[in-house]
């Protein structure tokens, strides 16, 4: 199973716990943002290979795809015969002047291979009704994923989950444009204040989701960035060797709280920084 790394922590789980082989390809940070290595990737894909796992928008680097590089995803998997696995669940959180493009549309006949996941519980905070949906592009795909794992194994979800849920994008709409706007003006606390205060620290501004992925390399931190915030700062970034082995000096924010909230956060990361 290919995926791009760093990626959400539960990817990589999953493809174990199931005895799949993870060929992961690293994003490329190119001075404005990450972006995919395609040549990489595509070395990483062989004759083993069946499974592409996009996760689009990105967790944690906040990227939106855009259409040329979903384009080339797709090439890649209809030339290597791959069923694409596309988690879309931060697709309702992408910032103005960039966009969600569903990698099922991208080109006529990829939904055939396309398994699309979402859920409204990041968008609209109801993650403890635990409500999720799976859309297969063709019914024989369904049929192929049926027969390895049958509803019941899969359980069902709450019925107050399902309503929230119909509620939520049916009606929701008006809200979800009062988050977006707040959202933004919390991510241009978190750049500007971090670019400001510690310039040392490298960071993109996300084109979508509610998470900065902050790069404490320059720091020289004596232990990995998660622990030592954590320690020194009783702040607890979500630490960046879970997201991607090798990764001890990174760390993900998440941003979605309260602007007074926020600055508490960042203004003890940015003393315990300075004590470094």
């Amino acid at each position: 199973m290919c995926c791009k790394s760093p990626s959400y922590p539960p990817f990589y789980d999953a493809i174990n716990d199931t005895g799949r082989r993870l060929q992961a390809s690293p994003l490329v940070d190119n001075g404005q943002g990450y972006e995919i290595d395609f040549d990489h990737l595509a070395n990483q894909i062989d004759a083993n290979t069946r499974i592409l796992l996009l996760c689009n928008p990105h967790n944690p680097t906040g990227r939106a795809l855009r259409r040329d590089e979903l384009e080339k995803l797709a090439t890649l998997a209809e030339a290597h015969d791959l069923i694409v696995i596309a988690n879309k669940i931060h697709a309702d959180l992408v910032y103005p002047g960039q966009e969600h493009i569903p990698f099922a549309r991208v080109a006529p006949g990829l939904a055939a291979r396309t398994i699309t996941l979402n859920s409204v519980s990041k968008s609209f905070n109801i993650a403890g009704l635990r409500c999720a949906l799976m859309y297969f592009g063709d019914g024989v795909l369904k049929q192929r994923f049926t027969q390895c794992l049958p509803a019941r194994i899969l359980g069902y979800p709450s019925g107050i989950g399902i309503d929230a849920t119909v509620a939520a994008w049916d009606r929701g709409h008006s809200w979800l444009e009062g988050v977006r706007h707040y959202l933004l003006e919390l991510r241009e606390q978190v750049i500007t204040t971090v670019r400001t205060a510690l310039p040392e620290v490298r960071v993109h501004t996300p084109e979508a989701t509610y998470f900065a992925w902050l790069d404490f390399s320059d720091l020289l931190l004596p232990s990995a960035a998660g622990a030592y915030y954590l320690e020194h700062a009783k702040v607890a970034l979500s630490a960046g060797e879970t997201f991607n082995p090798g990764a001890e000096a990174f760390a993900r924010l998440n941003f979605a709280t309260s602007k007074v909230l926020l600055q508490q956060i960042l203004d003890a990361v940015i003393a315990a920084s300075r004590r470094a």
